[in-house]
């Protein structure tokens, strides 16, 4: 297995083999990627997430193996060559072929015909060294069974044997995967309803050159009922393959096998060999679709936070008012109100004051505005009110996801006694003081950074987005006397469990002093404690290094380097030159290498430092407001709020987002945006194109 999964990822061996070791042994990614770098050779989560899913196949293909042995044993079946190739194979496709022949069948016009005796007609002719075909099936017109009858029969059979021959599919599968045509019609009946799959009316394309995200489009048209897809291919090159494979001669049996050759290819290769495909690329469109999905959480949890100031957070409405809350330095709700500054109420003035004077009251230091609805209007309603003087930064902040936590056991659990609308006010302001700790509380495909979430296969989403909303928590380590379950669920090792009781001991024993005291919680064995303790971090507590991403394992190779500087481990937290005398080479141990001497230099140079920066807001031109305010050729600053393979959607100041499609990033060639751009980035573009009935903005930056 092991150097199975090397060869598919290029990596190399060793390397890969310590992975496994550590994964089998319960160790986490994160922890393999951060503490383990001596053993894997410095891969990263990523990598070594790929390993973990390569393992999970191969594991899932013994399993099938043991099914597929396990019938061959109820048939009898010992064949030594057969059960070597598939005791090798690691081929989930190659298997399936292998197995074909023995795979239980519903009713089949083959199974029928071999019911009524008729295998032994089909043997004759396939062999084609009998060319008196209509003798021999007159032998079979018995029973009510014709001549014609018999020889269909016998035509089934073979068309059933052809269909399983893995070299015939594997033929054929070449011209599928080279050749084969995607053609997409919209229904008539539905041409209204289906004017968002407009690009795909009339519609064809070479399968292997379908981008994922428009696969993953008309896929989900078809399955709306809006438009009829087909896969075609040259059914006369397919003839001739087939042909070329089973015609020996040229007598009466050949036209028979080539009647049942045209037979297998319609009814049981086309369908097959189209859906094994179809499932291929879909599997790909999933995969890629699911990365992008990946790549875009991972830098919104990353997003920087404001830190610890006041916020005042309004959740926009039009007629239900404006729900306005105010958070503390600590993000607790302190008061909370309705405004009504919009139609159909126009309380404007009354808004005004609630606003300045709660803004006051709590001393804010930032405003915070959902981007749904009324969500512009509110921040520009916002933006005259508040003067410059108050020195208050006013954030868009987005929305998505928040009604759901809202609705949620999470939301009712920390506010009770509050209404729907409420909590979402509170949600949207802790997003912007810390974007992190806020969204671990929703589920990641609700959070809206991604294109055809619902569409992709959910094991493979659930997994993938699990993993990095880990990574991301566990790259900026949690507060172990401040952090929520709900955020330290996620760190290394811990788990919902072990998190509740962590939040347990801590309400009844009061802060942890250090990370020792993490063994005294129920459940948090050894284990647990190698796997979390470097991403918890305790301020101000007994030990200096517990505030940094120091692993307790390694507190003892700092010590040394502080006697071997005759100064104190607090001083090499305070004073980085100190750490510039040191030569990394003399604390090499069998077990710490200089990768992690690197890291813990790094680490106490900067101990506890965040790495995801200070959040800042983006300057939107105030008089652009709507669409029909756009004009072709005018510049604006916007935000990337999505990353796509075709492209980036900006934020440019109004409710909808306009499209930078990959060839206006930039002059140069790249394959993926992600290349050049970052979420939440601010950037400048130039309006190319407004479709005001479709309401679609087309961007470059090219100027």
């Amino acid at each position: 297995m092991q150097q199975l999964i090397s060869d598919r990822l290029k990596l190399d061996s060793k390397n890969v083999g310590s992975v496994l070791r550590l994964l089998n042994e319960g160790a986490t990614i994160p922890f393999i990627a951060r503490y383990r770098k001596e053993a894997t050779g410095s891969l990263d989560e990523v990598a070594i997430e790929k390993i973990a899913n390569e393992q999970q196949k191969l594991n899932d293909i013994e399993k099938r193996k043991q099914t597929i042995f396990e019938r061959l044993k109820e048939l009898n079946i010992g064949d030594k060559d057969l059960i070597n190739k598939i005791k090798f194979c690691y081929n989930t496709t190659e298997l399936e072929d292998l197995y074909l022949p023995y795979k239980p069948k519903r009713t089949t016009k083959a199974s029928k015909a071999k019911a009524l005796g008729l295998e032994p007609l089909a043997k004759v002719i396939m062999a084609q060294k009998n060319n008196n075909i209509d003798g021999e099936a007159q032998r079979y017109a018995t029973n009510n069974l014709s001549k014609a009858d018999a020889l269909q029969g016998g035509r089934d059979i073979i068309a059933e044997w052809i269909s399983e021959s893995s070299i015939a599919r594997n033929q054929l599968r070449k011209v599928y995967k080279q050749t084969a045509l995607l053609t997409a019609k919209v229904v008539k009946k539905k041409e209204g309803e289906a004017t968002k799959y407009k690009d795909y009316f009339n519609f064809a394309e070479q399968i292997k050159r379908i981008p994922s995200h428009r696969y993953l489009a008309i896929s989900r048209a078809e399955r709306e009922g809006l438009l009829r897809v087909k896969v075609e291919i040259d059914n006369d090159d397919a003839l001739k393959i087939l042909n070329k494979i089973f015609l020996k001669s040229w007598g009466n049996a050949a036209e028979q096998i080539k009647l049942a050759i045209a037979d297998s290819l319609k009814r049981l290769l086309a369908p097959s060999l189209e859906g094994e495909l179809r499932a291929n690329v879909k599997e790909k469109a999933d995969n890629e679709a699911i990365e992008i999905f990946a790549k875009n959480l991972s830098q919104l949890l990353l997003a920087p936070p404001l830190g610890g100031k006041a916020v005042l957070a309004i959740d926009p409405g039009f007629r239900t008012g404006c729900k306005v809350a105010c958070l503390n330095t600590q993000t607790n709700l302190v008061e909370h109100t309705t405004i009504f500054p919009h139609a159909p109420q126009n309380k404007t003035v009354i808004a005004e004051q609630t606003i300045l004077k709660l803004a006051d009251k709590h001393k804010i230091n930032a405003i915070a505005i959902g981007n749904g609805t009324a969500g512009r209007e509110t921040q520009q309603f916002v933006k005259k009110i508040i003067p410059p003087e108050m020195g208050i930064e006013i954030y868009l902040i987005s929305e998505s996801g928040a009604s759901i936590y809202s609705a949620s056991a999470v939301g009712r659990e920390e506010f009770p006694d509050l209404d729907l609308t409420v909590r979402g006010a509170i949600s949207i302001g802790r997003r912007l003081v810390d974007p992190l700790a806020e969204l671990v509380k929703i589920e990641p495909k609700n959070i809206g950074v991604g294109q055809y979430q619902h569409d992709v296969d959910q094991g493979k989403l659930k997994s993938s987005l699990d993993n990095t909303v880990s990574f991301s928590v566990n790259k900026v380590g949690v507060n172990l006397n401040t952090a929520s379950m709900h955020l330290m669920q996620f760190v290394a090792g811990v788990g919902p469990k072990l998190a509740q009781n962590i939040v347990d001991y801590r309400k009844q024993n009061g802060v942890f002093k250090s990370r020792s005291e993490l063994k005294k919680v129920k459940g948090l064995g050894a284990k647990a404690f190698e796997q979390s303790a470097g991403f918890l971090r305790i301020k101000n507590g007994k030990n200096p290094l517990d505030k940094s991403a120091v692993h307790p394992e390694s507190y003892g190779v700092v010590t040394t380097m502080a006697k071997r500087l005759n100064c104190k481990v607090e001083d090499l937290l305070n004073d980085g030159n100190l750490l510039k005398q040191l030569d990394l080479k003399n604390f090499v141990t069998p077990t710490i290498g200089l990768p992690t001497l690197n890291d813990i230099v790094a680490e106490l140079n900067k101990p506890g430092l965040d790495p995801r920066g200070e959040a800042k807001a983006v300057k939107f031109n105030d008089a652009i407001r709507e669409i029909t305010d756009l004009k072709v050729n005018m510049t604006l600053t916007g935000k990337v709020t999505n990353l796509t393979k075709f492209g980036a959607f900006v934020d440019i100041g109004i409710k909808e987002n306009g499209l930078l499609h990959i060839s206006q990033i930039t002059d140069r060639f790249i394959k993926d945006p992600s290349e050049v751009l970052s979420l939440d980035e601010e950037v400048r573009v130039k309006i190319v194109s407004v479709d005001l009935e479709r309401k679609r903005i087309q961007l470059s930056r090219k100027f």
